[in-house]
């Protein structure tokens, strides 16, 4: 029996949901979410909330029972309260700055990097050194995320690049005499 997957998703009161065959829509504050349910599980709206079951007993169904559920609720997070990646850039002229909606990197390269924010995402530079991503889809927020730290990932030397906020970088010691 799936742990996550026995508890109803509660509903937040602003948060509107409509379960149709083959995908379940959430609408708040933020936007509309919609997501395609896959027929192993049955999504239903109940007292409580949304009830995720699984539709067999078999090993494919019980594995989505939990992911479904944990994907409404993440849905239901994103419409009323929204997600934020926080990156920091490290080294020494390497710094951001937002030009309308293009994000412009100086990362060490012998041109400025611009990265064009896709629809749905906003990404802020409180400073020359921080990039905040926010938007109310938690994978899309990561995704864009991981794509701007992809362009100078941290180096174990001197610990130079674009990390995330809380990421911890293993440092190498340098060469030796």
């Amino acid at each position: 029996m799936s742990r996550v997957g026995k508890y109803a998703v509660t509903i937040p009161s602003g948060v509107e949901v409509a379960i149709a065959a083959g995908h379940v829509e959430v609408k708040g504050k933020n936007g509309t979410l919609r997501q395609h349910i896959l027929p192993d599980v049955s999504v239903e709206k109940s007292d409580e909330g949304v009830v995720v079951k699984p539709t067999a007993n078999t090993k494919t169904a019980r594995a989505l029972w939990g992911t479904t559920r944990a994907n409404i609720q993440t849905m239901v997070t994103g419409v009323t309260e929204g997600f934020k990646r926080h990156l920091e850039i490290q080294g020494v002229g390497y710094r951001a700055q937002m030009q309308g909606k293009i994000l412009k990197l100086q990362l060490g390269y012998s041109h400025d990097v611009e990265f064009q924010a896709p629809d749905g995402i906003t990404i802020e530079c409180p400073s020359q050194t921080e990039i905040i991503v926010s938007g109310m889809d938690k994978q899309q927020v990561g995704q864009v995320a991981s794509n701007i730290r992809g362009w100078r990932p941290p180096e174990p030397y001197k610990g130079k690049g674009v990390r995330y906020k809380d990421e911890f970088v293993l440092r190498k010691e340098g060469k030796k005499k």
